[in-house]
């Protein structure tokens, strides 16, 4: 029995050297860079707005360390970012449906703005409903929470041209313009994943 406890003992022992042998390696980490200041405070250069996540719509929420607690200051920063992100997304909204409506001279200006002002709105509900937190950085002067918050583009303009759609759809003779100026092209390009 003591040579089989023996052995047992050994081939635990020499198990447990190679898994400790494979935890040792620390796992990568994208190093950040931190190349701007806030509150005098180097800073990722994302907490200063200057992100570019290919295939995703980004903006930055912060927000005051509160008595209440970490959690609730996360949850505001959150809450910040996605309205940013959300009043940056509806500008653009707003941008590429007036040129798409001008490049395909479907209905006038007031259409344009109507369609563009429902539109808007529609979306950012996706905006809020589809964003997530992707960075987290606390200024350890001020302790003041940063979170990158983000969204997909191919989300964001696939709704957008749902949405368009379903706005000349509600009208008959907007909807006959529409389909008789091959706009479905036009629209496309305007709201391709980029």
């Amino acid at each position: 029995m003591r040579t089989k406890e023996h052995c047992l003992l050994i081939a635990l022992v020499a198990i447990a050297v190679t898994f400790s042998g494979c935890s040792d390696k620390e796992p990568e980490v994208a190093e950040e860079s931190f190349e701007c200041r806030i509150a005098g405070t180097l800073a990722p250069v994302w907490a200063c707005g200057k992100s570019d996540i290919a295939g995703y719509y980004t903006a930055v929420g912060s927000a005051p360390l509160s008595k209440i607690g970490h959690g609730f200051s996360r949850r505001e920063a959150l809450a910040n970012g996605r309205s940013n992100l959300a009043q940056q997304i509806e500008t653009l909204v707003k941008d590429k449906v007036e040129t798409f409506a001008r490049s395909t001279g479907i209905g006038g200006n007031e259409v344009a703005d109507k369609v563009s002002t429902q539109v808007s709105k529609q979306v950012a509900k996706v905006t809020l409903q589809g964003s997530k937190q992707v960075k987290y950085w606390e200024n350890p002067v001020t302790n003041d929470i940063y979170l990158l918050v983000s969204v997909s583009k191919d989300t964001i303009n696939n709704t957008v041209k749902e949405r368009v759609l379903s706005s000349y759809k509600n009208n008959d003779a907007l909807w006959q313009q529409f389909q008789a100026k091959n706009a479905l092209e036009a629209l496309e390009k305007e709201f391709e994943g980029r």
